[in-house]
């Protein structure tokens, strides 16, 4: 008797390498009471990502995650669809190059790289051209089904408060997190916060993490490309310690994505999606009115 399963069978994952660099080195400096001390800075360096033998793009990296950032990188510019098209992903800091093989190669290549539009982005700023076109079959899960209450919303903002991070002891990078409830399932410092999605996005592929019921938080402001790499993984609430400009304003209500800046401590503004907010106001402070006698 033989039994049939209607499950698919997982993805086929790419071979990876696991060459994570040192993201600081330490500096000789000298400050304002003229003494002469060590500090950390981050150590960001080149990494330039080839895809099948073919030059495709420079990044500015930290390099914790050269291998899942080139898979998530290749994922939000819609380069690959799946990831078991992707046979192998090599990392060598020799030459700061990261290669990636597929298994057949990658349909219209010229065409799809040909059109970029400069961005905003930190270390890394080029989106190409048809993912806005890409954007029209992103379709997030509805209110009813992807919420976060107030209560949340301040349990992971403490969880981001934690002192154990790059920029506590190097500052000058963003960092971003995925989380599941209170649970940080990944957390990237890169010098760029387009960098830190796109790790987050390849370390979601190799584990088939799915977006829908998990909230993202990142330090860096709410661009259009931001909120579009979002969406690419299927994220539908999102968290910032920045601000948010009037293309990622309008990108987010268009997608019908929640999206939250200026968060930090008890204080956040909800800019789109209050559909999924459960609020629980806090009462405002009295003014205090100070009498000159």
């Amino acid at each position: 008797m033989s039994i049939h399963s209607n499950t698919p069978p997982p993805p086929k994952l790419p071979l990876l390498t696991r060459t994570g660099s040192t993201p600081t080195r330490e500096i000789e400096v000298l400050d304002q009471h003229g003494e002469r001390r060590m500090i950390h800075i981050p150590d960001e360096r080149p990494l330039t990502l080839y895809v099948d033998r073919r030059e495709l793009v420079t990044l500015m990296t930290l390099g914790a995650e050269p291998e899942l950032l080139a898979l998530g990188y290749l994922r939000n510019q819609r380069l690959v669809s799946r990831v078991d098209e992707v046979l192998s992903i090599t990392a060598d800091w020799d030459v700061n190059a990261v290669a990636v093989r597929t298994r057949a190669g990658i349909d219209d290549f010229e065409r799809k790289t040909a059109s970029r539009v400069v961005t905003t982005g930190c270390g890394q700023g080029t989106v190409f051209g048809d993912m806005m076109d890409g954007l029209r079959s992103v379709q997030l899960p509805d209110a009813a089904s992807a919420r976060i209450s107030q209560t949340l919303l301040r349990e992971i903002l403490e969880v981001m408060r934690a002192p154990d991070s790059i920029h506590h002891k190097a500052g000058s990078v963003h960092g971003c997190a995925l989380f599941r409830g209170t649970e940080k399932l990944m957390f990237v410092e890169d010098v760029g916060r387009h960098n830190a999605i796109d790790t987050i996005a390849g370390w979601m592929w190799m584990h088939n993490v799915h977006g829908a019921d998990k909230v993202f938080y990142t330090t860096g402001r709410l661009t259009s490309e931001m909120v579009m790499k979002a969406a690419q993984i299927g994220i539908p609430i999102v968290v910032s310690r920045n601000g948010v400009t009037a293309m990622g304003h309008e990108m987010a209500e268009r997608l019908g994505m929640t999206l939250f800046g200026r968060a930090a401590n008890r204080h956040f503004i909800c800019y789109t999606g209050f559909e999924r907010f459960d609020s629980e106001p806090e009462p405002q402070r009295a003014a205090v009115r100070v009498v000159a006698g």
